[in-house]
């Protein structure tokens, strides 16, 4: 009890020293203090406001929006599912982005920078880029579409810019720098993209589809994914290069999908091949008429001796392969119509035969 009425008396203490001496630590003729002046901006601080001011009516942010019914009502209804970026391609209303970001979905919905949103039907897809084309029915007047640069002449170290939407806040700029190049991601598909740009620009869940531009304001890749244990930025960014954006999306635009180019023959599997002992792609099929028809390549047959194995694909331009994906991966570094070089393993020697590569479906 003591104890209590000794508590009781210090914090009496403690108030009346308060109030003795609160007025001495105020002062009634208290103003703000004048602001200084910051002078111009800096050169590469006003670069950093013109491209965001340029690119940002061109970057869209795109909801995912999956129907589900209730399992007790029956009654269907609609929840976001997820979101991303994209940008606008053209002024009839078409948007790039990821393939990730809307192949779920069963509705989209496409918000403009001036906050409008849209109704969007895909267009078509290449799931092995990762991209994708959906189009909304906006005025032409409300669509600016981005500007266009290139990735062939990147170099480590210059600067670069992401805009888009991570975790649902619209119209957000990071800045950073192209940190490596030639880098190799997988779609969701399993294959490998190829020559990707790596970037330390903050990019997090819903960057995804959003630009990367260069200084000059241009696009120079999509970005597509992160490295990050966390699923949030650590650093490292990766955007697929707006040269194979630009040679993608206009087929997607015209067909609906990513044309492939080939040599219309059926490969035997990976399995067969190690079975027996042999080191690259065996074609077990020559299509007729095919362009590998027309160059002589030879198919797998059965004889009465027993089976007579057909060539072994082993290069492509000088480039070895060992199985069907390295094969395609070096053929789609070529378009419908270009020629490329076999080198084939026939009746145990090295042959070489020039092909003219044709659309696959």
């Amino acid at each position: 009890m003591k104890t209590l009425y000794l508590i009781v008396f210090a914090c009496v203490i403690g108030w009346l020293f308060f109030q003795t001496f609160q007025p001495a630590l105020l002062d009634p003729k208290a103003v703000s203090r004048p602001v200084e002046a910051r002078g111009d901006l800096a050169s590469d601080e006003k670069n950093t406001i013109d491209i965001f001011r340029n690119a940002a009516p061109s970057v869209v942010y795109i909801t995912s929006i999956a129907v589900r019914r209730n399992l007790f009502s029956l009654n269907v209804y609609e929840i976001p599912q997820g979101t991303g970026s994209g940008f606008i391609w053209d002024k009839q209303g078409r948007v790039v982005t990821n393939y990730h970001v809307i192949s779920d979905a069963s509705r989209l919905e496409v918000t403009l920078a001036d906050r409008s949103s849209w109704k969007a039907v895909l267009v078509g897809a290449a799931p092995d880029r990762d991209l994708a084309v959906v189009q909304i029915s906006a005025p032409a007047d409300k669509l600016r579409p981005i500007v266009l640069g290139e990735s062939k002449d990147l170099l480590v170290g210059q600067k670069v810019f992401a805009i888009g939407n991570p975790f649902g806040l619209d119209q957000t700029l990071t800045t950073g720098i192209v940190s490596a190049l030639g880098r190799e991601i997988t779609a969701v598909t399993g294959r490998t993209i190829h020559d990707v740009i790596q970037t330390d620009a903050a990019i997090n869940p819903g960057n995804s589809g959003g630009p990367l531009l260069d200084s000059a304001g241009r696009l120079i890749g999509v970005n597509t994914a992160i490295y990050s244990p966390s699923g949030a930025s650590s650093g490292i960014g990766f955007a697929v290069p707006v040269g194979e954006v630009n040679r993608v999306v206009p087929q997607i635009i015209s067909k609906g999908k990513l044309i492939r180019p080939g040599l219309g023959i059926t490969l035997a599997n990976r399995r067969l091949t190690e079975e027996l002992g042999l080191e690259g792609v065996m074609v077990l099929q020559v299509q007729p008429g095919s362009s590998a028809e027309k160059a002589g390549l030879r198919g797998t047959t059965q004889a009465r001796e027993g089976l007579v194995l057909g060539d072994v694909i082993v290069a492509v331009n000088g480039k070895e392969v060992k199985d069907y994906d390295s094969l395609r991966d070096e053929l789609e570094r070529h378009e419908v119509g270009e020629s490329v070089t076999l080198s084939l393993m026939r009746d145990a020697s090295t042959v070489e035969v020039g092909v003219a590569l044709e659309a696959m479906n």
